[in-house]
């Protein structure tokens, strides 16, 4: 409901729930221009109907009144939701709109059709701009949306537009502190590093061509894919694996390929490298991850299981197609195994 901000209205109003032996669980107080908006939960004894509660409430200065049914998930304060919305629209694209509509409390959060207005007069419909590429429109008729309601979702958008490829930190198997993060040209020379201890069999699983050393004209293309990111392993200043991800021509699919160094294969690497590139494929909208690997490369498919992510492996000509499925929840994996 809307009320004048003004001292003891709200007081008023909790006087009057108390009268009808209504205990008030939550309250959440919006700011808005010549008044507040006030969202109160409580729990109403038999024989109290939401007639009643109107008739008091707007008996008492309240105004654009609207009560709906509510359940225990509605007691969790909004600072909570919000978290918790913000979390799954990172998490998965496609929760976006879901995330506005519960910031805002809206009625309905949609796509926003080309050439949409800004707003209407009322305030009971906006268009978000979140980014670039997504414009949402967002109503509500119980109550116009409020500047501190708006200012929420940018603060949403400036999340979800934020550079996430930042470094992390992961613990080897041996309990060595390694950092994953972006590679930049200035790494050429650790990236040729990293090559030159690479033993010709790994270099050949890697690039199923016999390498003794890493051409440097390939140094910037690896560094920089034009369609795609390099992810580095960092021991100090030392790289000791990288892995890829590359657009591929289906939106919705990306190529990876991952280089760990012989010494420092089997403690959990080539899985955490694994791990964050499916995390950076789920943020630029890619569902699936693919890997070709020969049928006696048992690596990739091993980290690849062990990464949580669903994985799938079918035998394409003469080669190993391993499928993982970037979207999915960490808690619904399916190993389908290699073909003997």
């Amino acid at each position: 409901m809307r009320l004048d901000d003004r001292p003891g209205a709200l007081a008023r109003v909790t006087a009057r729930l108390a009268a009808r032996d209504c205990n008030v669980l939550g309250l959440s107080v919006l700011p808005v221009p010549g008044g507040v908006i006030d969202e109160i939960v409580v729990n109403t004894p038999g024989g109290c109907s939401p007639a009643d509660l109107v008739t008091d409430l707007r008996a008492e200065g309240g105004r654009s009144v609207a009560i709906t049914r509510a359940d225990v998930r509605h007691l969790v304060d909004r600072t909570t939701a919000a978290l918790r919305a913000t979390s799954a629209a990172l998490r998965d694209p496609s929760a976006t709109a879901e995330a506005v509509r519960v910031i805002l409390g809206a009625d309905s959060v949609a796509p926003a059709e080309p050439g949409s207005d800004p707003a209407d007069d009322s305030g009971h419909r906006v268009v978000l701009a979140l980014t670039e590429d997504t414009r949402l429109v967002a109503r509500r008729g119980w109550a116009p949306f409020t500047e501190v309601e708006l200012a929420r979702v940018t603060a949403l958008s400036e999340v979800l537009g934020a550079d996430h490829t930042t470094a992390t930190a992961v613990v080897t198997s041996t309990g060595a502190g390694i950092v994953l993060r972006v590679g930049t040209p200035a790494d050429a020379e650790a990236v040729a590093d990293l090559h030159a201890r690479c033993s010709a069999k790994t270099l050949f699983t890697r690039y199923h061509a016999g390498l003794r050393s890493l051409p440097r004209r390939w140094l910037h293309r690896l560094l920089q894919p034009p369609r795609g990111t390099t992810l580095l392993a960092m021991c100090g200043t030392r790289v000791v694996g990288m892995a890829q991800v590359i657009r591929t021509a289906d939106p919705a699919e990306a190529e990876v390929s991952v280089l760990v160094e012989d010494e420092w294969q089997r403690q959990g690497l080539g899985t955490a490298l694994i791990g964050r590139l499916g995390s950076l494929a789920r943020a630029t909208g890619h569902d699936r991850l693919v890997a070709w690997c020969l049928p006696a490369e048992v690596g990739f498919v091993r980290a690849a299981t062990a990464s949580g992510l669903p994985v799938a492996v079918r035998r394409e000509d003469d080669l190993l197609r391993v499928t993982l499925t970037a979207g999915a929840d960490r808690e619904r994996v399916t190993t389908v195994p290699t073909e003997k």
